[in-house]
């Protein structure tokens, strides 16, 4: 007897499969799966297989060459958009699906880490994603250390059994208290938060050793970027400005034009007068990239403004290859957006951070606490 082994969300079948049949033997050794027979030939699973674990049976079956059987209907909704749950880990199938064919995941607090995503999908045109954006507990920066591991811990298990390669932090907050446990915990399915990637690109670009970072005060206060970029250099300068308000323009849309400026103006101008040698700019949040244009106006033309969303990118792109995890078949794009709370917000604000238009129907609300 074969039945179909696959991440399963809220116990449907139909929701996300692995689309590989595997025999109930190799993952009875691993985990307990129950299914309850509905039709001769139909099953429902009652259990959530861990990813490693498939994973590991995906390996024997392919080992033993029974692979060659696939179900029905993996395949994208005809004229579907690239955005929504529907198109996300069922593509069409030639050939077995491998680890290589399974979706990114990628997890902030909410709209921001989208710039991320928006910057993933420019350097990976051959990737799948998963976005999660924990908005119902919004903004992480003003939790404690623990709550904000506890909610890194539930966002990224939860995105590990929809069924992952690979776990991207697009979160500042979450990266600078999360990432060594996220490794540790999820082994052997590699973690990146946006901080290492940011911070080596700022040493590498900067000439003088004096770099400016900006983030919100809960990054700033907290040392993330000050620690690794002392890590990868440790004669660099570091001035670090909190630019909190820049979080409300970009989600309010004031990315540009004189009121983004003048606040740009005030939390700038004494940091450079007064550290005339600082040469490249840092950009600690992922709500930043949206005010690439004003921060122009202010800081000197000889000034490298780097972004953590574009710098994680890239490095996400050389070790998908190193790893041997990159997609090796052209395919459409497509990505699933989640939320954990209001959707129609999320499809509004997040638009502009995504750099593409989508709806609130698009969204999947979904529980972390359940």
């Amino acid at each position: 007897m074969t039945i179909h082994a696959g991440i399963i969300a809220a116990g449907k079948v139909s929701e996300y499969r692995t689309g590989v049949l595997v025999r109930r033997r190799e993952l009875s050794r691993r985990f307990t799966l129950q299914c309850t027979r509905q039709q001769q030939n139909s099953f429902t699973l009652r259990f959530v297989p861990d990813t490693r674990a498939v994973f590991e049976a995906l390996r024997i079956e392919r080992e033993r060459g029974a692979m060659s059987e696939r179900p029905d209907g993996f395949r994208d909704s005809p004229g579907s958009s690239s955005l929504g749950p529907s198109n996300v880990g069922a593509p069409s199938f030639s050939s077995p699906i491998t680890r290589q064919d399974l979706p990114i995941g990628v997890f902030d607090s909410g709209v921001g880490g989208l710039t991320v995503l928006r910057a993933l999908r420019s350097h990976l045109p051959d990737e799948r994603f998963i976005y999660l954006g924990d908005t119902a507990r919004l903004p992480y920066g003003t939790k404690s250390r623990d709550s904000v591991l506890r909610y890194s811990m539930q966002a990224a298990e939860f995105l590990i059994r929809r069924g992952i390669k690979y776990l991207v932090i697009a979160c500042n907050t979450a990266s600078s208290v999360s990432v060594e446990a996220l490794r540790e915990r999820f082994a052997p399915v590699p973690v990146i938060g946006v901080i290492e990637p940011g911070a080596t690109a700022g040493c590498a670009a900067s000439k003088s050793g004096e770099i400016g970072v900006i983030a919100t005060e809960g990054t700033v206060l907290g040392g993330a970027y000050q620690r690794a970029i002392a890590a990868i250099r440790p004669d660099a300068v570091v001035v670090a400005q909190p630019c909190s308000l820049f979080v409300s323009l970009a989600e309010e849309g004031w990315t540009e034009g004189p009121i983004a400026e003048a606040i740009a103006h005030r939390y700038l101008d004494e940091v450079f007068a007064s550290h005339p040698a600082i040469d490249t700019l840092l950009l600690g949040c992922t709500h930043f990239p949206l005010l690439i244009d004003a921060l122009k106006t202010v800081v000197r033309p000889s000034v490298a403004i780097v972004d953590s969303a574009e710098t994680t990118a890239l490095a996400l792109a050389k070790d998908l290859v190193a790893r041997g995890l990159a997609a090796q078949r052209r395919r459409a794009p497509a990505i699933s957006l989640m939320a954990t709370d209001s959707p129609q917000r999320f499809a509004r604000v997040g638009s502009r951070f995504l750099g593409e238009e989508f709806e609130s129907q698009q969204v999947e609300l979904v529980d972390l606490t359940g």
